[in-house]
């Protein structure tokens, strides 16, 4: 395997895993904090209870594992590829977000807000045809 596809192929694999851990995680967060609830108190002993609350949900833990496991990937690919690659390139995970939107919360996604996806993924498509790395060490 040539240096070029083994930079390619570890940048996309990294970066699927950003569009995968990311989204995941904000999605199980989320579905873990309506569990919770709203913050009803802005007071100490109020904020002590709605965190308390929030991390004895499985769901927060999950997501918070997820993101954590989007950070790492994230963290790694930038430590080769350029950030003018790797921030359009993750792009498609806003797709993925609605996608799990839909089908994890039940939420409506317009035929706008549809449109506006597959725009997004169009441009993710013209970004991955261009080098993860423009610059050499």
């Amino acid at each position: 395997m040539m240096p070029r596809a083994g930079l390619r192929f570890k940048t996309y694999l990294l970066i699927s895993m950003m569009v995968v851990f990311g989204p995941l995680g904000d999605v199980l967060l989320g579905k873990g904090m309506k569990q919770v609830g709203a913050l009803t108190s802005w007071t100490p002993s109020g904020l002590f209870h709605f965190f308390d609350a929030a991390f004895a949900v499985t769901t927060v833990w999950l997501g918070i594992g997820s993101l954590f496991a989007f950070f790492l990937a994230y963290i790694l690919v930038l430590s080769w590829a350029d950030y003018s690659f790797v921030q359009p390139a993750s792009s498609v995970a806003y797709g993925v977000v609605a996608l799990l939107g839909y089908l994890v919360l039940r939420e409506t996604i317009t035929p706008t807000r549809w449109a506006g996806i597959i725009i997004i993924c169009a441009g993710v498509f013209i970004v991955g045809q261009t080098p993860p790395r423009t610059t050499e060490h």
